[in-house]
């Protein structure tokens, strides 16, 4: 046995992340692979005690299949006989093993221990298919692989629903790796656990293992290598700022297209383990009823589409010489109605034999369209099955540029094809809010089709969505409308966070660009959906309040054509005696003697108390400062409200040494990389210069900037605050400066330089 006093063995040399580009590549592909795994083997079993029967090591998972990226962990089973002094045996493995510093899941058990574990487990039970022989007995090693594989066989179909639960439940925690921007390779749908998933199905007999996915699961195995290499450490997650040294690793020119590559690889993947699951539905169906029935049941679903075995196929009537050219469109909208599969057969029939559409389409096509987009949940895995058999392609000829196609700003969380299909799944909330929900569910579909393009993707896109939108038949009125929705479709959320919405001006210029009630409650709609189907951080109950109070002023202006009243300060602020603190929710209002440096130190107090401000309002009565601001919570906790009152009154006092810690922190602190931009509006307000700030976030920015226009002389009204994820649109109100060019230049300097 070996001496587990002595020095134990040096693990394999792991690549080490920042070497050069062509020894880094040494360590990609299944050569690599390979090495690793053996060199791995060789190494523990050195450390294997020698000459003892019964005993034996079995590599699992990663190791087990020699597929170990760079910084894999170890699965590993010590398989033993009821020897004695088994705890001492596992001890000298796993020690050393954790003072290479290398991950490891272990376990120590007997054979009939195992297989009794994976009788009742699925994760075991698949795990255990990839188990291979490492050192010690080999004999009882082959034993538990062959018994392994013998009852998986025979307990499969059994297991199944509770690796249906499993899989769902990682799939809707990771989400879909084809539509991710940033997702993980290994857990998310379509990723490489799936993989292993549909081997361990095909070892079971049920549903082949098909080139294209292996070759699918190769590609995605080289893609984490680089991840490793790239980063240093095990990681499976692809972030944006790791895409562009993956790509130089795979030998890819243009990280967008590793991304995209990922998304195919991970299509097809995911349309396997779909195409798996069916199959194992049919099988237990088959089996509940006692055996195979004399033919299948068909019932009629829509014209020409009747459900078979728990799928969609064509009717018999369908099938003709020459189809109709609007039958996978009515196929595609059945399927999502009644939240049923299309069958393969019949993809593929409609992909080789359904003719092309005439341009315009004919009133069928249209309506299955808005059927399709306006379907809810069964939306998405119907789009996605034509997607897959280039369904969609036949239909909207510029579908390929969008498809897989990145959004590099990193309040997007999906590629640009899923997300206009998730903004028409989100508008389907909306639609009893609106007089044409049809036009709802186009103008989200088409809303960001100018995307990828160059120029500004609303302009750019407007065309675009116009062309489409005759060419699916609707009548002038509506082109222009869809050509509106398009144009105008961040209107809404930008005025409304960016804007003064008291100011009469900022209601009058929307009413007049918007036009009309009916397009204005589209465009309202349209940006609720568009900013759920971006991401979480598109979206707050801030943002929600905001633009529908922009809309009902709006609607008031176009109905009645009248503007809102200058706002009034709180009648309580206007009285008593100085400092008066009112907190009302997100609502904190301060009124003090008017002084320079009011509105920043109040802003720096909020800051101490981990609120974020997202818009405030100032105004100055027979000498009395007050200053309102809507917050938010930083990490999603209440404020103390007696704390924040006490500083907020200490600091309209002038007391500095409330927010000392604060101000050195945020004079000290910078933004991104990316160089800041300040740009006027001049005539967007009734009463003042807007200055819009666009910069990277960093800590104490409003703090900073507030200061520098306090220092510079300009009297701040209102201001309103955005950030869009690590960026700021920060919009501020001046009174007393803007109104000559070397005014703005001084302002614009003070303003860049606290950035």
């Amino acid at each position: 046995m070996t001496n587990p006093l002595s020095e134990p063995p040096a693990p394999p040399a792991r690549p080490v992340a920042g070497g050069s580009l062509d020894k880094l590549k040494e360590h990609i592909g299944s050569a690599a692979r390979d090495e690793r795994a053996a060199a791995l083997d060789a190494w523990l079993r050195t450390l294997f005690p020698a000459h003892l029967t019964g005993v034996s090591l079995v590599a699992v998972g990663g190791l087990g299949r020699r597929d170990c990226a760079p910084h894999s962990d170890l699965d590993l089973v010590l398989l033993h006989n009821g020897t004695a002094g088994i705890d001492r045996i596992a001890s000298s493995l796993w020690y050393p093993i954790w003072d290479a510093r290398l991950g490891l899941d272990h376990s120590v058990r007997t054979l009939p221990e195992a297989l009794s574990v994976a009788h009742d487990d699925v994760k075991v039970s698949l795990g255990l298919l990839d188990a291979r022989h490492v050192a010690g007995d080999a004999a009882l090693s082959a034993e538990l692989i062959a018994a392994a594989g013998d009852q998986w066989r025979r307990t499969a179909v059994r297991l199944m629903p509770q690796l249906k639960e499993l899989t769902t439940a990682r799939w809707t925690s990771h989400g879909e790796l084809a539509f991710l921007l940033e997702g993980d390779l290994k857990e998310a749908s379509g990723g490489l656990r799936d993989v292993t998933l549909l081997r361990g199905i095909g070892r079971a007999g049920i549903a082949d293992m098909r080139p294209a996915v292996r070759a699918a699961g190769l590609r995605l195995l080289d893609t984490r290598d680089a991840l490793h290499l790239a980063v240093g450490r095990r990681v499976d997650r692809l972030v944006a700022q790791e895409r562009k040294a993956v790509a130089d690793l795979l030998e890819i020119e243009d990280p967008d297209n590793l991304l995209r590559r990922v998304a195919g690889d991970a299509r097809t993947v995911a349309h396997a383990v779909d195409d798996a699951w069916r199959a194992i539905d049919r099988i237990r169906s088959g089996r509940r009823r006692g055996g195979p029935m004399p033919g299948p049941a068909r019932r009629p679903v829509a014209r020409d589409v009747v459900e078979q075995d728990g799928e969609l196929v064509l009717a018999r009537t369908a099938i003709g010489p020459v189809p109709d050219p609007s039958l996978s469109l009515r196929v595609a909208a059945a399927a999502a109605t009644v939240q049923l599969p299309i069958a393969r057969a019949t993809c593929e029939w409609l992909a080789a034999f359904c003719p092309p559409l005439p341009t315009p389409w004919p009133h069928a096509a249209r309506t299955a369209l808005v059927s399709l987009l306006g379907s809810g949940p069964g939306l998405l895995p119907a789009w996605e099955t034509c997607d897959r058999y280039g369904l969609i392609d036949a239909w909207l000829p510029g579908w390929a540029r969008m498809r897989s196609l990145p959004q590099h700003h990193p309040i997007h969380r999906y590629t640009l094809d899923r997300h206009l299909v998730q903004a028409a799944y989100e508008a389907t909330k909306y639609t009893r809010e609106v007089d044409r929900p049809d036009l709802l569910l186009l103008g989200a579909f088409l809303h960001d089709v100018g995307k990828g393009l160059p120029g500004d993707h609303s302009i750019v896109g407007a065309p675009i969505a116009a062309e489409v939108a005759a060419r699916v038949g609707l009548p002038p009125a509506d082109v222009a409308t869809i050509e509106k929705m398009v144009r105008l479709h961040l209107l809404l959320p930008d005025v409304a966070t960016r804007r003064d919405l008291s100011d009469p001006k900022t209601i009058s210029t929307v009413a007049e660009t918007v036009g009309d009630p009916a397009t204005l409650d589209l465009l309202h709609a349209l940006a609720r959906a568009d900013s759920h189907a971006t991401g979480p951080a598109a979206w707050s109950d801030w943002k929600g309040r905001l633009m529908a109070e922009l809309v009902g002023k709006v609607h008031t202006a176009l109905d009645t054509g009248a503007l809102p009243e200058p706002p009034r300060p709180d009648p309580e602020l206007l009285d008593g005696g100085l400092p008066v603190v009112h907190l009302d929710g997100d609502r904190v209002a301060v009124a003090a003697a008017d002084r320079r440096g009011l509105l920043a130190a109040v802003t720096a107090c909020l800051t101490m108390h981990r609120l974020d401000v997202v818009a405030a309002n100032t105004t100055t009565v027979d000498g009395r400062a007050i200053v309102e601001f809507y917050t938010s919570p930083r990490y999603g906790s209440p404020y103390d409200p007696i704390a924040l009152a006490a500083d907020l009154r200490r600091v309209a006092a002038g007391d500095v040494s409330v927010t000392q810690r604060v101000r050195a922190r945020a004079m000290s602190a910078r933004g991104g990389s990316a160089s800041p931009r300040v740009v006027w509006q001049r005539d967007v307000a009734t009463d003042a210069v807007v200055l819009e700030l666009r910069a990277a976030d960093s800590p104490g920015l409003l703090y900073r900037v507030t200061t520098a226009l306090d220092e510079a002389g300009a009297e701040i009204r209102a201001a309103r605050i955005s950030t869009l994820g690590s960026d700021v649109v920060d919009v501020f109100y001046l009174v007393g400066a803007g109104s000559e060019a070397a005014q703005r230049t001084r302002v614009e300097a003070a303003v860049l330089a606290a950035v």
